[in-house]
């Protein structure tokens, strides 16, 4: 009779020792139960996943109600309250890439309209985001990496800045962190499916698909999250990954960017929409860079140093991902692509890669735990102080020192790029009820859309076609001809415009904006103005013919600034 004992069990140690190979950072060769003086793993990786989520909140509900919307938002505002069928209309003509995040603010917005409703989807994103760079670092390193990074992240000026935004970016963010996290979750097991064996396969499997998903529904927010296989990709190369996990990876890859396509068709149709853009430069790359890892300079070179520490150990086993190479493609490659596609099209603006933002934090505290085991091995046998914990604590007390100037400022209304409340008040102070009103470009409509109660009664004199009935964000205007009538029976008239316009730093496109400009200058002269950082509120009366620049002369009273 043979024994096969002694066969069964190598199998058994072979099987356990490919399981224990493919667990993350510090869950190797871990204890089941709890470390003398140390709380359970459970305990320690909880609070580092939840503090920097109360973090988050924290920072972000200081100042969400700031009295004001900028343009952005103010569409996100306007469009979550139409019908479904009109934004479906809308889709068709513009920001199709908005318009599932537009759906889901339909939802949101009429429970109570208002700055602080439309910006807590964005809130709560930023602080999921915050746990889930947590939980990354707890995953690839240590709780205490995790916690780190997580309040670092926290702590970021950008991303508080569009946590308190209605905008769609921080959920991308959230999305892409989160598709980053079962990413490297599917990777794991992909490392214990032959020890566990078709039970390993099945979760293999779910745990592609969930990532797939997950990375799918991202794109869709904003299709510039497709950027993010690049990255998954470099981390597979770095990790030395086999056919087999390759396969796996490529086909959840591939069905991200099936589902994408109607996307990518439609908004390439509306490309017309970043004609604004220019190509960005060697000096939009150090911004970014800045910005990722503080734009305080204090704060900024001891990240970069930290982050060059946490370089090490880029490539780890084969088939295993580290944390290096899992941050550094994310935190790189996305933004590099679009930096490199936008010098034949320009498509780069730093918030469509806001979600790039994940990596760094992670870097960093990654390069800190280094240093502070390198500080613990020396000072231990010198004194029992607790050299980790205070350095973990005085790094990020550092960085919020150093930023909390940039975090309150971002606070203040004027800090956007305008403030359509403020040019809503102004309007509000000096035109009475039913006067005549022109929109200069048409755009500038926002303002009566976001806060219409200030303009209740007024007179669109270039109106043909109110934004929802025509499928347009800011309405159908009229044409030249039935503008030039309409103006020739008005004896003043109230006009809200872009002041680059006006000064002529700015020539309009459409004819209609022409002929706004061509009548102002020809028959009305103004006579009275309130100015609100780059929009005006001025008033036109009828008067002589005059030449030139519909804002030349400038005729008392002088005009105030608000």
């Amino acid at each position: 009779m043979v024994n096969i004992g002694p066969l069964v069990n190598a199998r058994s140690r072979r099987a356990a020792a490919t399981a224990a190979a493919a667990l993350p950072g510090q869950m190797r060769g871990r204890p089941s139960g709890q470390l003398p003086g140390r709380l359970p793993w459970r305990v320690r990786r909880a609070v580092a996943v939840c503090v920097p989520v109360l973090v988050m909140l924290g920072f972000g509900f200081w100042g969400l109600d700031r009295g004001g919307m900028w343009r952005d938002e103010a569409v996100t505002f306007q469009v979550a309250r139409r019908s479904v069928p009109q934004i479906w209309r809308l889709l068709h003509d513009v920001d199709a890439v908005h318009g599932l995040y537009y759906l889901l603010m339909h939802a949101v917005v009429p429970l109570h309209p208002g700055e602080v409703v439309l910006r807590l989807p964005s809130l709560c994103a930023a602080a999921v985001t915050a746990g889930l760079v947590a939980e990354l670092g707890t995953r690839l390193v240590r709780p205490r990496v995790g916690l780190w990074a997580g309040l670092l992240y926290a702590v970021s000026p950008m991303a508080g800045h569009y946590a308190q935004e209605g905008r769609s970016y921080a959920l991308v963010a959230a999305g892409a962190t989160a598709a980053t996290l079962l990413f490297v979750r599917a990777v794991g097991a992909v490392g214990t499916a032959g020890a566990v064996g078709s039970v390993g396969s099945v979760r293999v499997g779910r745990a592609w698909w969930a990532y797939g998903a997950v990375l799918s529904l991202t794109c869709w927010l904003h299709e510039f999250a497709v950027l993010l296989l690049l990255a998954h990709a470099a981390s597979l190369a770095l990790a030395r990954a086999g056919a087999g996990l390759w396969r796996a990876w490529g086909r959840a890859a591939g069905a991200v960017v099936l589902t994408l396509l109607p996307m990518v068709l439609i908004s390439h149709a509306q490309s017309a929409q970043l004609a604004w853009l220019r190509p960005p430069t060697a000096e939009t790359a150090r911004g970014l860079l800045r910005t990722f890892l503080g734009p305080t300079d204090g704060v900024y070179w001891a990240c970069l140093a930290l982050a060059v520490v946490g370089l090490l150990g880029l490539a780890g086993r084969r088939g295993e991902v580290t944390c290096a190479g899992v941050c550094l493609p994310l935190a790189v490659l996305p933004p590099a692509a679009l930096m490199l596609a936008s010098q034949m099209s320009p498509l780069y603006v730093d918030r469509y890669v806001l979600y790039a933002l994940s990596g760094a934090p992670l870097l960093v505290a990654a390069g800190a735990d280094r240093v502070a085991r390198t500080l613990r091995r020396l000072c231990a046998p010198l004194s029992p102080f607790p050299v980790v914990p205070v350095a973990g604590a005085a790094l990020i007390t550092l960085a919020v020192v150093h930023q909390l100037p940039l975090l309150s400022a971002d606070r203040v209304p004027g800090h956007r790029p305008d403030d359509l409340a403020a040019v809503s008040r102004a309007a509000a102070r000096q035109a009475a009820p039913g006067e005549p009103v022109l929109f200069l470009p048409a755009a500038e409509r926002n303002v009566a859309l976001t806060y219409p109660g200030t303009f209740r009664g007024a007179r669109d004199v270039a109106l043909a076609v109110p934004g929802p009935e025509s499928g347009t964000l800011y309405g159908r205007e009229t044409d030249a001809g039935t503008l030039r009538d309409r103006m020739a029976r008005l004896d003043r008239v109230w006009v809200v415009a872009d002041r680059s316009m006006l000064t002529g730093r700015r020539r309009p496109g459409a004819a209609v904006e022409r002929a706004k400009l061509a009548l102002l200058a020809e028959r009305f002269v103004p006579v009275r103005e309130s100015v609100s950082g780059d929009m005006a509120v001025r008033l036109y009366v009828r008067g002589p013919a005059v030449s030139g620049s519909p804002g030349s002369p400038p005729v008392p009273p002088r005009p105030a600034r608000r």
